[in-house]
């Protein structure tokens, strides 16, 4: 790797504040211990949208980003970017993911809902025409995303899509057909407790349940998935087909969920980042050792100044693990929560949602 120290990124979209003014968008990147962001931006599209960033698992100087014009790829640790072999210009790219077993193959999620796959490293992509959003609570306006992708390393030809905001799809061979895994999350919103929406959708109460935000699969659980939403921590233990409440409220009393994370160091480890809603003032990171079913918080010493969007833990040294805000607080730590850091970005730069570290 060219850096010594442990770098972090943090990647944030371009819209307008309710204020009507112009956020800032971008790539930035920063040395754990300094707090200096720099912006990367040599090939990347001007004023770039980076909703999501993907340190490669097998050599960690290749960076993906997604932006509003396809991935991109940098090979020298964020100092140069290239567009890749993307069969459509013009696409918001929200999640990228690499095969757990084959890293020459990678999939990447779009706004409006759409999956592509590349069997090259991410040279070239494709579409896959039958990932399409079950569209139970699109509205005009608002163009549901893939927010993330993730394969099972039990079973390498599962996929499953969390979808904002239409549910969780999955594939069974690698992609090339896709099955709407919704029905169970929506008879699950008849419970009073589990009704929410933000009005517009015709899907009416049941839309909380179909805000998904992330999903995660574990190794050392065989068939479970775990599914972060608007309403909480969902778990399935028969690969989609029922889900069930994990009750995150029995440990925290925020219960919003944008971010769950397996370890890669060890498959028992899991985090979840927590908020009171999409738009808020506070938020938490919570610690399970035992794929959780118990759960710790560990952001002590440090208050988030908004909803907590995403968390990275360092792909060699499982002591650190950095957090990102919406609204641009960067926070981690290096001895697994003992102490904590604050990297706030720049001035101007919010709806951020990606964070990565190296």
């Amino acid at each position: 790797m060219k850096y010594g120290k442990t770098q972090i990124f943090a990647g944030a979209g371009a819209a307008p504040s309710r204020e009507g003014v112009l956020l800032r968008g971008g790539l930035f990147r920063c040395a754990a211990g300094e707090g200096r962001w720099e912006a990367l931006n040599a090939g990347l599209p001007e004023n770039a949208e980076v909703h999501v960033i993907l340190v490669h698992p097998t050599d960690p100087d290749v960076i993906f980003v997604g932006t509003q014009d396809g991935p991109y790829r940098s090979t020298d640790g964020g100092d140069h970017w290239q567009p890749l072999g993307f069969p459509d210009r013009g696409v918001m790219i929200w999640s990228l993911s690499v095969h757990p077993t084959r890293p020459n193959i990678m999939y990447a999620g779009a706004a409006p809902v759409a999956l592509y796959r590349s069997l090259d490293g991410g040279d070239t992509w494709s579409r896959l025409p039958k990932a399409i959003s079950p569209a139970h609570c699109e509205r005009a306006g608002f163009d549901s995303r893939v927010l993330r992708i993730t394969v099972d390393p039990n079973r390498p030809d599962d996929i499953y899509a969390a979808l904002e905001v239409s549910g969780v799809i999955r594939s069974s061979d690698g992609g090339e057909t896709w099955s709407d895994m919704s029905a169970p999350l929506i008879a699950l919103a008849e419970q009073p407790h589990l009704q929410s929406s933000v009005g517009g959708r015709h899907c009416g109460h049941c839309e909380g349940m179909l805000d998904s935000h992330a999903t995660a699969i574990s190794a050392a659980a065989p068939d479970t998935v775990f599914l972060g939403l608007r309403m909480g921590l969902f778990r399935s233990d028969d690969r989609g087909a029922n889900w069930y409440d994990a009750e995150i409220g029995r440990f925290s009393p925020l219960t919003y969920c944008h971010d769950v994370v397996v370890s890669p160091h060890d498959p028992r480890i899991m985090y979840v980042c927590l908020s009171p809603a999409a738009f808020s003032d506070d938020g938490s990171l919570y610690r399970s050792d035992d794929l959780a079913q118990s759960w710790r918080r560990i952001d002590h010493g440090i208050k988030a100044n908004s909803t907590l969007m995403a968390l990275s833990v360092h792909p060699s040294d499982p002591a650190q693990v950095y957090c990102v805000t919406r609204g641009g607080q960067v926070f981690g730590t290096d001895d697994s929560g003992g102490s904590w850091r604050e990297y706030p970005l720049p001035g101007g730069v919010e709806d951020v949602y990606a964070v990565a570290c190296r």
